[in-house]
């Protein structure tokens, strides 16, 4: 960056909601932002910044692009931010006022809000005040406005069926006309399944008839027709009581559809939760039905069961650590009194190698144990290293020395240039103690790490069983095979394999 540049940013901002409303389209605020910028004939040089946050809410400040426009901005290498309107900055009006009042005053950066005719140039120092406020307050209610009736039209358009996920539920494919219609192959397994539920099969036997039938599973039906979105490497055919669950339970089949189910925990991020099944919205004969709504009912009866209270939740060492070494897929502990790892995934396939494969879990922990009790190797005594002064004093003290710096500024004992000169120096020094500490703990913790594998012999001895606290430290995962062999995957750096 040129220093002798005046350097404009342009932020640009648009959440889920905005994205209906044409004129707030990332393309239309970076037309009218630019516009803004050709007609500066009073600056030369000018270097121009882009700044995009797609898909963000603006009630907060935790946006990619903002916090690294405020970065720029502390480090003095912005001159003027430009705003299409306020709520693009940001829809807290707190904040905003403190960036506007405190943050781009201190640092002299020039605050341009096209559509509310603010530009703290022209002000003279001054932020504002009442006025300013009151504009921002007027754009807010009508961003939030904005936002409701965006939801609004968006569940009555989902009352009139126009929404359709662009992934059909396995047994449905999209017609000509882009609905959803019954995908022949697919949507007789699925009448099967029902089929064999109404018949009084259990979803494990269900699970092992579509085995023997050679039935592809879902996602291998998907793949076969050019949808790639499955890992079907491990699947080998076999069905699993989930997936014949998520079918016998899915009420689509009967020509109901079902929109709103999940809901964005927050906006710009991909984490979704369930919503409650009132807050659904269900369109009936909104498709060709696959199974008739007695049918289904009839099999919804025969799964309901009562749930059993929940029992006190036990931790055992190898809890998510065993897995099969031949199908590699995660083994499951029996819940009887007798607990023991079994491979489900190809109980329903008999000629499998692993079709069968159970082990004891008391015979499984003895063999881990022993085979890390004769891992372990005595570990030389560590003289632990002295300690060096530690920095965190001289940082408080550079920390206090800005606030005070700070202050000075503020009640003009002293000019800008020669707060930014000495905040400078500050900050100079702050990040070298800062680099120094990180250095002086990364230290100690690899100590403390060298100490306590110093320890570990002496605590595998002592404990005289696999218990959780061992097994956290020392094992990633342990393979069992249809052989009897036993291997564990120690952790790197813990034990020598």
């Amino acid at each position: 960056m040129n220093n002798a540049s005046y350097v404009i940013a342009l932020y640009i901002r648009l959440s889920i909601e905005d994205n209906k409303v044409d004129s707030l389209s990332i393309e239309n605020q970076k037309i009218a932002l630019h516009q803004y910028v050709d007609a500066m004939q009073d600056i030369k040089n000018i270097e121009v910044l882009e700044f995009v946050d797609n898909g963000y809410s603006g009630t907060n400040f935790e946006r990619p692009e903002v916090i690294r426009l405020l970065d720029m901005v502390q480090a003095g290498k912005i001159n003027c931010i430009i705003v299409k309107d306020f709520t693009r900055f940001g829809r807290n009006r707190i904040s905003v006022g403190y960036f506007l009042d405190k943050v781009f005053p201190l640092y002299g950066v020039r605050f341009i809000a096209l559509n509310d005719g603010f530009d703290s140039g022209k002000l003279n120092g001054d932020t504002g005040g009442l006025g300013v406020m009151f504009q921002y307050f007027q754009a807010e209610v009508y961003s939030w406005d904005l936002s409701v009736k965006y939801k609004s039209a968006k569940q009555v358009k989902f009352r009139r069926g126009e929404y359709q996920s662009k992934i059909c539920p396995y047994g449905y494919r999209k017609g000509a006309d882009g609905r959803m219609e019954p995908d022949g192959e697919a949507a007789a397994n699925v009448r099967l399944i029902f089929e064999l539920a109404q018949s009084g099969l259990s979803k494990k036997k269900i699970a092992k008839a579509l085995f023997e039938r050679g039935i592809p599973t879902p996602a291998e039906y998907k793949a076969a027709h050019g949808f790639t979105g499955h890992d079907i490497s491990r699947s080998r055919g076999i069905w699993h009581e989930s997936t014949v669950t998520h079918i016998l339970e899915d009420e689509r089949y009967t020509g109901t559809y079902i929109m709103g189910k999940r809901e964005v925990t927050e906006v710009g991020g991909h984490r979704v939760r369930m919503k409650d099944e009132s807050q659904w919205v269900k369109i009936p004969d909104h498709h060709p039905t696959i199974i008739d709504r007695e049918l289904f009912e009839e099999v919804q009866a025969k799964l309901r069961r009562v749930p059993a209270p929940r029992k006190n939740v036990h931790t055992y060492p190898l809890k998510h650590k065993v897995f099969c070494g031949c199908c590699l897929h995660a083994l499951s502990r029996t819940s009887n009194k007798n607990h023991a790892y079994l491979c489900r995934h190809t109980q329903v396939d008999e000629s499998a190698p692993c079709h069968g494969l159970r082990i004891s879990e008391t015979e499984l922990e003895r063999i881990v144990y022993e085979l890390a009790l004769g891992q372990v190797q005595a570990a030389p005594d560590s003289v632990p290293a002295a300690a060096p002064d530690s920095p965190e004093g001289k940082i408080a003290d550079f920390q206090e020395q800005k606030r005070c710096l700070y202050e000075q500024f503020v009640r003009g004992e002293i000019s800008i240039e020669d707060y930014r000169e000495h905040k400078a120096v500050l900050d100079g020094e702050l990040d070298r103690l800062r680099q120094t500490l990180a250095v002086i703990r990364a230290q100690a913790s690899q100590s403390q790490a060298e100490q306590d594998r110093g320890l570990l012999p002496q605590k595998v001895r002592e404990a005289g069983r696999l218990t959780v606290e061992l097994a956290g430290m020392l094992i990633d995962r342990v393979y069992v095979f249809p052989d009897g062999r036993v291997e564990p995957n120690w952790k790197v750096g813990v034990l020598s394999t």
